[in-house]
């Protein structure tokens, strides 16, 4: 599988993404074709090879006149819907331009259909989405992965006046993702990039194993006092390992003061409420105190309501939240038919294609309890059932 990696360590935007799609080998002419196909009226492309704190980049500018009308929603849609693409690219398109809108409709308060994207802006957000969507096409990625996309800090003048950074629609657009907070004064990451990242990445987290073939920068418009103002994309073949490789959320606490009667309605209420696994560790704390340190492991997206059952149903005065990358062998549920009764089993693919089964244990135990017999018994009937059965 051909792959491609995001390294947003400075940010992300649809220009810089446009400009590292460039740097890694799609050709500008194609670029310059798909901006023909939009029929947009007056617009150039301008591609020129910078230098960004000592690294060469590709800065991809698109310029159109002032003359451009306003256009909601509805005219961008219609735009792609007229555009000679491919018809995945144009439904691709069309969500990442309803998911832009629908974030600024929540935070400006106004209805989508009456969102309208400025002149120049609706011009430059047309031709980053449906261009990036394009590149990434036709260099033959099948699964985007990147990194956590940074938070940055400040204020930004806006036709709404001057904003915090990340502006409001950004922020809300960054629900769900892995961000990282960072050193930097000023916007790092736009609303398209926002918007492209989160339409196109498979994964956020580590950088996938790979063999590297291509290594871009796409430059962006600003420079920072400290570091490389640049998107770096690396395109490769995936190493094939055959793992399910997930970014995950883990939440701890260390407590010393609660009844160890409440642990278990606690693990109870962790579980219900979409936590993926939840142990205890015996700690030695501050004062020579034993304690125990709560760990929950879950997907980002219910880290916050798992995150205030901790705060509820503990003694603790705070969390931690760290993000790691999970890989797991894939798997799937079956049943083998033994002297005792139909168990079921996990099984999962190993890396060279061999399988390993797990009886299910509460299916051993039935099954133990209705004849008689250990649960072992039991176990290694289901396991030979299935050994005799590849």
């Amino acid at each position: 599988m051909r792959v491609a990696y995001l390294d947003c360590a400075t940010g992300i935007s649809g220009d810089m993404l446009l400009g590292a799609l460039i740097d890694v080998g799609w050709p500008e002419q194609r670029l310059r074709e798909v901006i023909g196909k939009l029929k947009i009226g007056d617009v150039q492309l301008k591609v020129d090879r910078v230098s960004k704190r000592g690294i060469t980049a590709t800065q991809v500018n698109v310029l159109s006149s002032s003359h451009q009308p306003h256009r909601g929603l509805h005219d961008l849609t219609t735009i792609v819907l007229n555009a000679d693409l491919p018809q995945s690219i144009q439904q691709r398109a069309i969500a990442a331009l309803q998911l832009l809108a629908e974030a600024e409709s929540h935070v400006h308060g106004v209805p989508v259909d009456r969102i309208h994207f400025h002149e120049v802006g609706a011009v430059d957000t047309i031709v980053d989405i449906v261009g990036a969507l394009v590149g990434f096409s036709e260099l033959q990625i099948e699964g985007v992965h990147s990194s956590a996309l940074p938070w940055s800090r400040g204020t930004v003048k806006t036709e709404h006046g001057v904003l915090p950074v990340p502006p409001p629609a950004v922020a809300l657009l960054l629900r769900d993702v892995p961000v990282v907070g960072v050193d930097i004064e000023g916007e790092t990451v736009t609303p398209t990039g926002a918007v492209l990242a989160r339409t196109i990445t498979k994964q956020f987290g580590t950088m996938p194993a790979m063999t590297v073939e291509r290594v871009g920068y796409g430059a962006g418009q600003r420079d920072w006092p400290d570091r490389p103002n640049v998107l770096r994309l690396t395109i490769g073949e995936s190493a094939g390992t055959g793992l399910q490789v997930e970014q995950l959320s883990v939440l701890s606490c260390n407590i010393d003061d609660m009844n160890p009667q409440w642990y278990e309605p606690l693990m109870k209420e962790l579980n219900e409420a979409g936590a993926l696994d939840v142990w205890l560790t015996p700690v030695h704390m501050k004062k020579n105190r034993p304690g125990t340190m709560i760990d929950v492991l879950c997907q980002p997206a219910n880290a916050e309501k798992l995150r205030a059952l901790l705060l509820r149903h503990t003694s603790t005065l705070g969390v931690r939240e760290t993000s790691v990358a999970r890989y797991s062998l894939p798997r799937e549920l079956q049943t083998v038919q033994t002297q005792y009764g139909p168990i079921r089993l996990k099984v999962a693919t190993l890396p060279d294609g061999s399988h390993k089964a797990s009886p299910e244990h509460d299916d051993c135990a039935a099954r133990a309890a209705e004849n008689g017999v250990t649960i072992s018994e039991v176990w290694f009937a289901a396991v030979t059932s299935f050994t005799a059965s590849r």
